[in-house]
């Protein structure tokens, strides 16, 4: 684009937590989308690695990890500075998002984070059982402070790529379906009228079905864990159990697999890390293929959000999980470490822009079992494009920080709506803001099935009455 859309006036200081490969990728958007004080806009970070970034556009910095002591002391000056309605831009790892969502609505001054993450421990702390390391866990306690304080100053919790984007994709991909399958339907407007609707076309289940091909110019060295975006935030959430929204068609459940005594009772999860969990998946580029089940937010919020009860019972739910196949080189990084019995490589590596030779991040939502199969739509973002498109990060970072993007112009306005998921957000307005970052975004069809191809030369317990079983999906 010639010219870029100024979207907003942030009328108050920003203060962004955390300028890792996000916070440094979403800095060139908020300057380019939104007017704002610069001399009000603060970073914290306790690595200085990328600050010269911030000084020579005269950006404050603060060389200091945001902790459970020192958060409320640290935060309120920065976010109270003058006047106007401060933003608080969470993009860090090791920080409690309730904690600091909590207190950003006590303070009156909007909040965004692109996941429900704790205080450092919660990951590898199994004292309390898989169950309380879970995603599922996480989200409920978002849950319940957005029940017990309804309204106020927006907080737009787990708003990146995915969860994020997905959810508006899952909207859009719904109406196209609806519309290709000529189901006579009137654009919902509630959540009621949104899960009757996925209902109505009959979708199964949905899979986050990502392809991620950028390849880096030199070899991935051993003993290096290497990924196209956060190391440790990969690494956090692919050692939590793997989860899934639990789809009311579902007949089996896999003997680890374990239910929720509590709360929305959505999803399951099952006793085993998710990033040594593969599942059969589709994506337009590689068709057919292996992802790993890692747990996400969207996995569990958009089963819950299409979730359809009747007399207090859920009598349809689609099931949700990720499908996710990361760049050969995390691929190689994560063989590595399960095969050293689970132990994290000491060094880390973010592959930047300049390092990849090419490829795209092809991250969709397929849905699946309906009169037409399977349907994937989604961003085939390409390195290349990127690199036109924004400095500082590759075709990954841009599809999580163009949502970072949309969720602060939908937050700004809409900036009395309380606690909210993605999945309540306008969809065409954030897809609307965020589709000039996102490559082309298209929808595909395909005739494939998880049996597609079964049995050729081993047998294999499969369910032969409905393809779209759990049971068909998983790889045992």
């Amino acid at each position: 684009m010639t010219s870029w859309p100024v979207h907003a006036t942030i009328s108050g200081p920003i203060v962004m937590i955390g300028f890792g490969s996000i916070g440094r990728g979403t800095l060139p958007l908020i300057e380019r989308h939104f007017k704002f004080d610069k001399k009000r806009f603060v970073v914290i970070d306790p690595d200085d690695a990328d600050r010269a970034l911030l000084d020579e556009r005269g950006i404050s910095y603060l060389q200091v990890a945001v902790t459970r002591e020192n958060y409320r002391d640290l935060l309120k000056p920065l976010l109270k500075n003058g006047k106007g309605q401060g933003f608080c831009v969470n993009l860090s790892v090791d920080t409690s998002s309730l904690e600091l969502m909590q207190y950003c609505r006590e303070l009156g001054v909007l909040y965004i984070d692109t996941v429900v993450e704790p205080w450092p421990g919660f990951y590898f702390d199994n004292a309390g059982g898989n169950a309380a390391r879970t995603n599922y866990a996480l989200r409920e306690t978002v849950l319940a402070a957005k029940r017990k304080k309804t309204g106020g100053s927006t907080a737009v919790s787990c708003c990146g790529a995915n969860p994020g984007m997905v959810s508006w994709f899952v909207k859009q991909a719904l109406v196209n379906l609806a519309t290709d399958l000529k189901i006579p339907f009137t654009e919902p407007t509630s959540r009621a009228e949104w899960g009757a609707l996925m209902r109505k076309v009959g979708v199964k289940g949905i899979h986050i079905a990502e392809r991620d091909t950028q390849r880096a110019k030199q070899p991935k060295p051993m003993d290096v864990f290497v990924n196209t975006w956060s190391v440790e935030g990969f690494l956090s959430e692919g050692l939590q159990p793997a989860e899934l929204g639990w789809g009311t068609h579902e007949t089996w459940m896999p003997k680890n697999g374990k239910k929720h005594a509590k709360g929305c009772k959505a999803a399951i999860y099952l006793e085993q890390p998710g990033a040594n969990t593969r599942v059969r998946s589709w994506c337009p580029t590689p068709g057919a293929q292996y992802g790993f089940l890692v747990t996400h937010n969207e996995s569990i919020s958009i089963a819950d959000y299409f979730t359809v009860k009747e007399a207090g019972k859920a009598v349809y739910r689609p099931t949700c999980h990720y499908a996710y196949h990361p760049a050969n080189d995390a691929v190689l990084s994560l063989h590595e470490m399960f095969g050293n019995g689970g132990t994290m490589q000491e060094e880390h590596h973010i592959l930047g822009e300049a390092e990849i030779a090419d490829g795209i991040d092809e991250l969709g939502v397929l849905l699946y079992g309906h009169g037409k199969n399977a349907y994937w739509y989604g961003s085939q973002l390409s390195v290349e494009e990127t690199r036109q498109l924004a400095p500082y990060q590759n075709a990954t970072g841009l599809q999580v920080t163009s949502a970072v993007l949309a969720g602060m112009v939908w937050a700004l306005e809409n900036p009395r709506a309380g606690i909210v998921e993605a999945d309540e957000m306008d969809y065409k307005r954030c897809l609307e803001v965020q589709s000039p970052y996102l490559g082309p975004v298209k929808g595909y069809y395909t005739d494939w099935t998880p049996l597609k191809d079964r049995e050729k030369l081993f047998a294999e317990d499969v369910d032969y009455t409905d393809a779209w079983q759990f049971r068909n999906i998983l790889v045992r």
